[in-house]
């Protein structure tokens, strides 16, 4: 650090130096949640991100509904509580706390082999000795694939315009049999246990595990064990298919609905809000084992902790933070649980796209913010940054430890925190935070997208293509990667 930029950062830090800040029910001026959710939903369905949306907030065990927008274009409703909407990958929340039911009940240890529950032999589950364990199912990090049939292989030779649509067919037309049968020939991709991964085939494998444990169906146990209990309908059956809205894809059209059986664990479950405030409600209850080990630790690297599908992270302040994103052809969702708070939030919409789950997740966390108030740690380091520039960020991370030294900077908040100063129009104090992020977790295929997207932003094509190829190299499977990197090659005349 240059002696002028230690000498900015100690005076910035300085003069907002003071104790730690306590722990805090809501921060002294913090906005009205109601009112909070309400601006937040409105600007939401303005900036045309959705068609409609459904938000369920429980605070203190009471609930509230808040709904915008249509559920259908063709014919103009305002979505309720009652609407049902696809809740994707948080799908695989409700397997997993269905097997931690059968672990806690003593039918199965987390540290049981896959094979053992799945009929026929799968001598190929293993990578370099090491099997596949249930562990490794719920904690994302099988090293399965991410679905089968291979979606490539499906698309293949079909036209743009039609492909939604056969992934759409293969997955509701997906039967057990058939996942068991294409599993005899998977070639795991890395060691169980290493690398957390998104699979839905695992998360499949979960509801085939606990139907043979349990001698049930997955949707007997899932009615039998958490719906019925936790006061919600059914997320399998299409009984209430006149109150679903209608999912639109993020190129506009009508997508098709997700109804096949076999992908129920994985992402296929469908709810309200009302449903969903239901089962947050269970979930900030204390005294259930089987839920406290569903949100332990089952997995965790220098930069990511998962439990039982649960992606574990901390607020600005050290709270604990639990949250899980779902995607659908039609439909995006996310549900966060602050237990410490004892507060958690639904917010699903009726329409996809890449970037629509982190989205929903912005919202929920400018409605955190907002009420709770922002942490005093990260209030300091802005002013401290904003006075000496963004270009040694993690110098001045440091300094500010000192002062706040519960100010908790997660991979995902530094990257929001980045993108946030993208969108408004600040790409080089951008590059200083999402540099800051890569040097925190130089193994983060996302740390380094983000990185090059804001290098791309700042007009630096070279330094961007760099840092898309090293994310490239981190996580082959970066789409978003290749695309900006042939787009720029192509403008650059080398594609």
């Amino acid at each position: 650090m240059t002696r002028l930029l230690a000498t900015s950062l100690a005076l910035a830090i300085g003069t907002l130096a003071g104790p730690p800040a306590p722990a805090r029910d809501a921060a002294p001026g913090g906005e009205e949640l109601g009112k909070v959710v309400q601006t937040e939903g409105e600007a939401f369905i303005k900036q045309a991100r959705s068609d409609g949306l459904s938000i369920a907030v429980v605070r203190d065990g009471k609930t509230t509904f808040y709904n915008f927008g249509t559920v259908s274009r063709e014919k103009p409703q305002a979505p309720t509580k009652d609407t049902v909407y696809e809740i994707g990958s948080i799908s695989k929340t409700f397997g997993s706390l269905l097997l931690a039911q059968s672990i806690v009940a003593g039918k199965a240890k987390a540290s049981d082999e896959l094979h053992r529950y799945l009929p026929g032999d799968y001598a190929n589950l293993a990578y370099q000795g090491r099997p596949i364990r249930l562990i490794d199912l719920v904690s994302t990090t099988s090293g399965l694939p991410d679905n089968l049939p291979d979606f490539g292989a499906i698309i293949q030779g079909v036209p743009p315009e039609q492909r939604t649509a056969k992934i759409a067919q293969s997955l509701n037309d997906l039967t057990q049999e058939a996942l068991l049968n294409d599993l005899k020939g998977v070639s795991l991709q890395t060691q169980p246990g290493t690398a957390a991964r998104h699979s839905n085939v695992a998360a499949e494998l979960v509801g085939v595990t606990v139907s043979q444990l349990e001698g049930q169906p997955f949707e007997t146990l899932l009615a039998r064990r958490i719906e019925q209990p936790f006061g919600m309908q059914s997320g399998a059956s299409h009984e209430r298919q006149a109150l679903r809205a209608t999912g639109y894809g993020d190129d506009g059209g009508v997508a098709p609905p997700m109804n096949g059986t076999a992908i129920l664990p994985a992402g296929g479950l469908h709810y309200s809000a009302d449903d969903m405030a239901h089962y947050i409600t269970a979930q900030l209850k204390s005294g259930d084992a089987a839920i406290a080990l569903t949100h332990r630790p089952a997995w965790s690297s220098a930069d990511k902790t998962i439990g039982y599908n649960w992606v574990i992270g901390t607020t600005m302040d050290g709270e604990p933070r639990l949250s899980h994103t779902g995607g659908t052809l039609g439909f995006s969702s996310l549900v966060e649980l602050f237990p410490d708070s004892n507060y958690g939030i639904v917010i699903m919409a009726n329409r996809s796209g890449p970037s629509l789950q982190g989205q929903l997740w912005e919202m929920s966390d400018a409605i955190f913010r907002r009420v709770w108030g922002e942490s005093p740690g990260f209030t300091a380091l802005k002013m401290a940054l904003d006075k000496a520039g963004y270009a040694k960020v993690g110098e001045a991370v440091n300094q500010v430890h000192r002062t706040y030294p519960q100010l908790s900077l997660s991979e995902s908040e530094v990257n929001r925190w980045g993108y946030s100063l993208l969108r408004a129009k600040r790409a080089k104090d951008a590059i200083g935070v999402f540099t800051f992020n890569t040097e925190q977790h130089p193994q983060s295929a996302n740390a380094f997208d983000s990185l090059a997207e804001a290098h791309r932003a700042n007009g630096d094509i070279p330094q961007s293509l760099r840092n898309f190829r090293r994310s490239l190299e981190l996580n082959p499977g970066n789409d978003n990667a290749r695309k900006q990197i042939a787009e720029m090659e192509t403008a650059r005349g080398e594609g």
